[in-house]
């Protein structure tokens, strides 16, 4: 039996209250916190309606969150805010139980976490649309058209060290002498069956293979700390990174081409109920709008705003939304 709304986000928040304290450090949610606005003109679209927007915990999930919140509400819309659920379980069965409206979700995560596929699409469009289908198909939720960042996984290098080695593409680290192929990377990378031993293999350097990547070549770490390691170039020159992630550009990181196509496309995409599509078809331009100003390089910075100066996610999802000139 479907638990009652309220009795829900008070689970939830009560959640991302205590991870906050036992993590210690890093994002502290504002959940139910954001700014509030107005479109430019006073036009109200959304008048009237009730939503609900959900968001993961990580910086960029509730960056995302916020955006969408105060974006809805300057249109009008009584928004109820559960931005920063903890992990991807409780904001994805928040809206699959009909308690959340709005999740900003990644089509990589969807393709493998949630229907368990292991085809590799690399065409970003093609793989948005067969996410699409079998969400609307199997759980009445519509992923709406992609922004245009995928936050997937690279590799990268100091930008010494691709000077120095002068490497811009996976296949130029394949072509090193094997004492250059030195590689940091965390565990849950290490072990993904989409991750980096398949990688080796697919640019033909297996892990322990002959002319391959020797196991003594490899550090295995904690993935923050990967993006340290990789901009001293030690102990590795090579260093798994998201796309997307502040530090690739505090730190002039050199993000490699992913030349044969290895990782899957991990497009930000806003997944909504089709049922609140139905009642308020203005959502989709409106969400569409957010979509086509979001890139790749923008999400770096607005997620080293948090990440590296500690600026809170609301105050940076409502300046850049002024910025753009979306709210007043």
């Amino acid at each position: 039996m479907r638990a009652p709304r309220a009795r829900l986000i008070t689970l939830l928040c009560a959640l991302v209250t205590t991870t906050a304290m036992l993590a210690g450090c890093g994002l502290v949610s504002s959940s139910g916190k954001f700014h509030e606005a107005r479109l430019p003109g006073g036009e109200q679209p959304l008048a009237g309606a009730k939503l609900t927007v959900t968001s993961k915990s990580f910086t960029e999930g509730v960056l995302l969150g916020k955006i969408t919140a105060t974006y809805l509400g300057a249109a009008g819309a009584n928004v109820a805010d559960l931005t920063g659920a903890p992990g991807s379980a409780s904001s994805r069965q928040a809206q699959l139980n009909g308690d959340a409206d709005v999740l900003w979700e990644y089509t990589g995560t969807g393709w493998v976490n949630y229907h368990n596929e292991t085809e590799t699409i690399v065409d970003p469009n093609e793989l948005w649309k067969r996410v699409n289908e079998v969400e609307q198909r199997d759980y009445q939720l519509e992923w709406l058209p992609p922004a245009n960042f995928n936050n997937t996984y690279a590799f990268a290098a100091s930008t010494p060290t691709a000077q120095r080695l002068n490497v811009k593409s996976l296949s130029d680290v394949a072509a090193l002498p094997v004492a250059d192929r030195t590689f940091c990377v965390d565990d849950e990378f290490f072990s993904r069956s989409d991750g980096f031993i398949p990688m080796l293999e697919k640019y033909g350097i297996p892990y322990n293979g002959p002319n391959g990547v020797p196991s003594g070549n490899v550090t295995r770490m904690d993935a923050g700390v990967v993006y340290t390691a990789t901009s001293n170039g030690s102990p590795c020159n090579f260093g798994m990174v998201y796309t997307t992630d502040g530090r690739v550009k505090n730190l002039k990181l050199q993000v490699l081409d992913d030349d044969k196509k290895f990782f899957l496309p991990y497009s930000g995409t806003a997944v909504v109920r089709e049922s609140i599509l139905q009642q308020y078809p203005q959502l989709r331009p409106l969400i569409a709008t957010i979509s086509e100003h979001l890139t790749e390089d923008l999400m770096q910075d607005l997620n080293a705003r948090v990440d590296i100066d500690g600026e809170d996610p609301s105050d940076v999802a409502y300046d850049w939304l002024k910025s753009e000139n979306l709210v007043e």
